[in-house]
């Protein structure tokens, strides 16, 4: 795999000379006794950005219109680059910074498009998220769990085309265990009069890309711990002169994981901020949340480290400050403080609006493009908690792929599909592209797999913890009965193909009932041929039984395309080809709805 601005063999050499001149238990420079009269103060602004999704413009492509929500978001670089451009003329040249914690490639339909309509790997036309980036001039930019989700070669491409350095830390060749991309970066900032001020950023990814593009990876690359990662790397950046070290890491911070087994911990940012001494800020990402400073004691030192997230899409921008004075001839860290700013606050960028309209307006006529008429309108709103027609067509599709790619099978075929969004619509009359990206928001792919009637009950039983319980005769209010324990939509699974009631008066793990195929019902060794996603069969939500299952069919189709070839096919989406109500929710028997 290809790297920019990386040496190997030079950073091997580096860490090495680094870690020779650093005394036993080396740790952040610590703050001593003032010299003899005023100590210089400066000011250094760092800016960050993460999970922008490939938003740069504020524009929705599955509605075709400026992107609006509930709150008065904005999303986008251009907005971004706005807040950008107003802190710089602030804090004045050589005294900014503007780094990214990843997911930058993938999330909407211009990243799908320069990825497989006309991938940027083909046409050597550069990716429109590298475009804005190096407009706007990100310093550094870290590497997120999407950035995988299109392969190693695209990913290497839009690395060769990125001006800033793209860094993971702990992303390393699955052999030889040494760095596959640049490991840090440390940045020199001018003062005058002064010695310079170096700036060191870290970038760590996020150890799920082993689960969630295993396809992409196996063998090829591995993901270690970011703890362990930043105790390897932090005292290099500190060793190499570094006056301020922020760790990038593209990970949340409560500790948890969504997948068990033996990987490394997934939103291991405060753990990070906790475990290694040296460290003066994270900014983080994955979670989506917008967090606009917290500060984390580190258990070796007593420090105290900021943290910052946010948010998502370029709906805000961190902005952390840091206060350095002199003391015995070196700088030291003596104040911080982070904020996030919301774009909605600005007007877009008109230099990134025009660098991206060629490619913004390719992608608008490609998502209108009609693929079906529908002969009524499906809606998605109901779907996490009934059975409703808009699901049951993806179940239909992928049923319908796995069948005609499995011609000699004699078991019967069973679809699993989630509630992806409660905003998908197929209106009456013409359906395009958007239409059905909206409905199938992630670049999943088709396989098909093995599973038992026991161990299709466990999945149910596991799918079913999405909902709250709910006594018999207590008012049923949809907005309190999902997701629970913060269960997302996406991990609640519906099985078609068997019929089944769950029933949420019962306990987690009791709910399943009724669970029949072709009116009989299912013995617990009768087989199935299963139709799944890859996020799910390589352990996305951690449901049991489908990561060691047989797999029978793994022809690397997406999902999403899958669908709007089947519309395109078809000409037409009418329920009663395919709508088959399968599932519902009871209390002792008695539906809910």
């Amino acid at each position: 795999m290809q790297t920019k601005k990386f040496a190997l063999a030079g950073t091997a050499a580096l860490t090495a000379l680094a870690l020779a001149a650093l005394p036993a238990h080396a740790g952040p420079a610590q703050a001593g006794p003032a010299q003899a009269g005023p100590a210089k103060t400066v000011t250094v602004t760092v800016m960050g950005t993460s999970d922008l999704h490939s938003n740069a413009l504020n524009w929705d492509y599955f509605k075709d219109a400026a992107y609006a929500d509930s709150a008065g978001n904005s999303v986008g670089l251009a907005k971004v680059s706005t807040l950008v451009n107003t802190i710089r003329a602030e804090r004045g040249p050589g005294h900014t910074l503007l780094f990214d914690s990843g997911d930058t490639i993938q999330g909407t339909p211009l990243a799908y498009y320069y990825a497989k309509i006309e991938p940027i790997t083909e046409t050597g036309q550069t990716h429109p998220m590298a475009k804005a980036m190096n407009a706007i001039g990100y310093d550094a930019v870290t590497l997120g769990n999407h950035e995988f989700n299109y392969g190693l070669p695209l990913l290497a491409t839009w690395i060769k085309q990125m001006k800033a350095p793209v860094l993971g830390a702990n992303a390393v060749h699955a052999k030889s265990g040494l760095p596959a991309y640049q490991p840090f970066v440390i940045k020199t900032m001018k003062v005058q009069g002064e010695k310079p001020i170096k700036v060191g950023v870290l970038g760590l990814t996020n150890p799920g890309v082993a689960i969630w593009d295993k396809a992409n990876v196996e063998g090829k690359l591995r993901f270690t711990d970011l703890v362990d990662s930043a105790k390897k790397w932090v005292p290099v950046i500190r060793g190499l002169g570094a006056d301020v070290v922020v760790v990038t890491a593209h990970a949340g911070d409560n500790g948890m994981s969504s997948y068990g087994g033996d990987l490394p911990v997934e939103n291991a940012s405060a753990l990070v901020a906790e475990q290694v001494p040296g460290i003066d800020a994270v900014l983080f990402g994955h979670a989506h949340n917008d967090v606009p400073q917290k500060f984390v004691t580190n258990k070796v030192t007593g420090q105290q480290v900021l943290l910052t997230e946010p948010g998502r899409w370029g709906q805000r921008l961190s902005r952390l400050d840091f206060q350095l004075s002199k003391q015995r001839g070196k700088w030291v860290v003596t104040g911080k403080s982070s904020a996030t700013i919301n774009t909605n606050t600005v007007a877009e960028d008109p230099k990134i609006v025009s660098l991206l309209k060629p490619q913004h307006d390719t992608t608008v006529g490609y998502v209108n493009k009609v693929v079906a008429k529908s002969a009524q309108e499906l809606s998605a709103a109901e779907s996490p908690y009934k059975d409703t027609p808009i699901l049951d067509y993806i179940q239909q599709v992928q049923t319908e792929t796995v069948k005609q790619a499995l011609p000699d099978n004699t078991l019967p075929v069973l679809s699993i599909a989630a509630p992806f969004s409660r905003s998908a619509v197929f209106p009456a009359g013409d359906v395009r592209v958007r239409d059905v990206a909206g409905l199938y928001v992630y670049d999943n792919t088709l396989l098909a797999i093995k599973l038992t009637g026991a161990q299709i009950k466990d999945y149910l039983e596991y799918s079913a913890k999405y909902f709250n319980q709910l006594a018999p005769g207590a008012p049923v209010d949809v907005a309190t009965l999902t997701n629970a324990s913060g269960t997302p939509d996406y991990n609640y699974d519906q099985l078609s193909g068997v019929s089944y009631d769950i029933d949420v008066s019962k306990p987690v793990g009791q709910r399943i009932a009724n669970l029949t195929y072709d009116g009989q019902p299912v013995p617990a060794g009768k087989e199935f041929v299963v139709a799944i996603n890859n996020y799910r069969q390589s352990g996305g939500g951690g449901f049991p039984h489908v990561t060691t299952a047989p797999v029978l069919y793994n022809a690397q189709v997406e999902i999403r395309q899958a669908l709007i070839e089947y519309a395109t096919a078809k000409g037409t989406i009418d329920p009663a080809d395919f709508a088959a109500p399968n599932w519902r929710l009871t209390r002792e028997g008695v539906p809910v709805f």
